[in-house]
């Protein structure tokens, strides 16, 4: 019967459940063997690349405009009636499974997940996870509507960030300050909105057994090679080791901008990895002023490697991504997967700025992950934890970097590549204290629940983190907006305890890129065959099949400072 399945999953998201739900039983009646495992597994596998296909579509709909109601409704609907069952016909068809003691070659990492999920399921948080995605629509469609009239027109907060790089200080600061207003406007909305979302994770915890949320999103994220500790660990190694290094770079900058101390309007935009402001009088990086973005960034891929850029390629052809800032379009950027048909999903908000291009290559290592590891033959086999997904990304912005010349086929001058280098590897020193920031605001908020409730306590811890790790700006008088900046990091409201692997990863990545200075074709040809690996071995093995170590200690996070710092000092910045 599963020949009738539809192609894609823009079909299948108009299947309702009654549809669906004799699929699953089928495959809950059969008897399951040595001899027909692998058959079986095919089929649930395919159901379950529709069923995910199917989610991601919808979603998406949702985030290219956020204004659609129609696409809210279509993407709720199919949330409560279709996804919700689903998953408790999932948590069945694993039973099944581990109850059969059956476990074919080459499947450990998958059965480890599937045990995994299954002691953690329960029928009751079905209709949580769901009310938690609910709300995160609500939490773009918040940032999503935030706009304001700069030079007589409607604005986005992300349009400003080319008018900020451009502008004279004393604009910039206007400028900032007019988007820090409009954001403080939704603070109450927000607070309101936090104090839904945590007692509901806090509930998903409690329907598990698990003491606190965090345990339970730990499983739940499958971080089976660390614990909390590795994490704590981690952020002490990035005060002992970089921030040190940020306050450096801050410190050269305002020397060179002859500026007593740095403001928030001193960098290029509002973010806490945003790199210092050119020097009055050089011309912004301007990487689409005589370039298509999408045709120069293919021709820097197919000079990284050429099977790469027929990737790409593909992605542009079938329209797989959709690039430019929008009003009512939500924040962010991202690579989702479309698992029936096997191909990814790029969305970004590009505004014409080298951040865009930055971006675009990190969403697109993501792409290419999701094409390499297509090959494996179950869906469950291709699932990467990010730990590993996000090497794929970063990696990629690294081993991309020495092509950004024209000359190279990419978009800038030499000097201006240099430029854009440089200020790539600032955000990689100015990141991990910013990701322990993050880190560190969950870690506290999830088992402190009481004490989090309490909005005006978060207020406070995040600015305690903040002045821990970000020394070197100066913010008196913008206490508020300091403390709020918890309110402006996606993740914390969508993707709880999703950040740790980004400075992980980012680790990875530096160790990818030292091996590319010494053999650019052997450290790609290592990334694409740790890609294609999918979620087939556990994290530390994906690390070192891409050349890295999974680390959490000073003594590699050093031996990356003094790499990122040497490069910069040979680029004379």
């Amino acid at each position: 019967m599963f020949s009738t399945l539809p192609q894609n999953g823009t079909e299948f998201a108009t299947w309702p459940w009654a549809r669906i739900a004799p699929y699953y039983e089928d495959l809950g009646a059969r008897e399951l063997d040595a001899g027909n495992v692998h058959a079986w597994l095919a089929d649930w596998s395919r159901i379950g690349e529709l069923m995910g296909e199917a989610v991601s579509r919808l979603y998406v709909a949702t985030t290219c405009d956020t204004t659609d109601e129609q696409a809210v409704a279509r993407y709720h609907a199919f949330l409560e009636d279709v996804l919700t069952p689903s998953e408790a016909a999932e948590q069945r068809l694993k039973e099944k499974l581990l109850a059969s003691g059956l476990e074919p070659g080459g499947l450990e990492i998958m059965l480890r997940n599937l045990r995994a999920e299954a002691a953690l399921f329960r029928e009751a948080n079905l209709p949580l996870f769901t009310e938690e995605h609910k709300l995160g629509t609500t939490y773009n469609r918040i940032i999503g509507a935030q706009t304001v009239q700069w030079d007589g027109a409607e604005t986005t907060l992300r349009q400003l960030a080319p008018i900020l790089q451009r502008a004279e200080r004393p604009d910039r600061e206007r400028i900032w300050r007019l988007a820090a207003a409009r954001q403080l406007e939704d603070r109450t909305a927000l607070n309101a909105l936090w104090q839904q979302l945590l007692p509901l994770r806090r509930q998903l915890a409690v329907n598990a057994g698990c003491p606190d949320y965090r345990s339970f999103r730990w499983q739940q994220l499958r971080r089976f090679d660390y614990t909390p500790e590795s994490t704590a660990q981690f952020r002490q190694a990035i005060e002992e080791v970089v921030v040190p290094a940020t306050e450096r770079v801050y410190a050269h900058a305002a020397r060179r901008l002859e500026l007593d101390t740095l403001r928030p309007w001193d960098l290029r935009g509002a973010h806490g990895t945003s790199t210092p402001v050119d020097s009055p009088g050089t011309a912004a990086l301007l990487p689409f002023a005589e370039h298509d973005f999408g045709a120069t960034s293919l021709a820097i891929f197919r000079r990284v490697d050429p099977v790469l850029g027929e990737y790409f390629d593909l992605l542009r052809r079938e329209d797989l991504i959709d690039l430019d800032n929008r009003k009512g379009k939500a924040p962010g950027a991202y690579c989702t997967n479309y698992n029936a048909i096997k191909r990814p999903f790029i969305f970004m908000n590009s505004v014409g700025i080298h951040d865009d291009v930055q971006t675009l290559l990190h969403e697109a290592g993501h792409a290419f992950h999701v094409f390499e590891s297509n090959a494996l033959p179950y869906v469950q086999q291709r699932e990467v934890g990010s730990e590993f997904a996000e090497v794929a990304s970063m990696s990629m912005e690294l081993l991309a970097a020495p092509y950004l010349a024209a000359a190279e086929g990419g978009f800038y001058s030499a000097p201006d590549a240099a430029r854009a280098r440089a200020d790539r590897l600032h955000e990689l020193l100015l990141f991990w204290p910013y990701m322990a920031v993050v880190d560190g605001f969950q870690d506290w908020a999830y088992t402190h629940p009481d004490d989090a409730m309490d909005t005006a306590q978060c207020d406070a811890r995040w600015d305690a983190l903040w002045q821990r790790f970000m020394p070197g700006i100066d913010w008196t008088g913008l206490e508020a907006e300091r403390m709020t900046g918890w309110q402006r990091k996606l993740h914390i409201f969508t993707h709880p305890f999703y950040y740790v692997e980004y400075g992980l990863a980012q680790l990875g990545a530096v160790q990818v890129w030292r091996n590319s200075l010494h053999d650019q074709a052997g450290a790609i040809a290592a990334y694409r065959r740790a890609l294609a690996l999918g979620g087939t071995a556990p994290i530390p093995q994906l690390f070192a099949a891409a050349g890295a170590r999974f680390a959490f200690d000073a003594a590699t996070l050093r031996e990356a400072v003094e790499l990122i710092e040497d490069t910069l000092a040979r680029l004379g910045t």
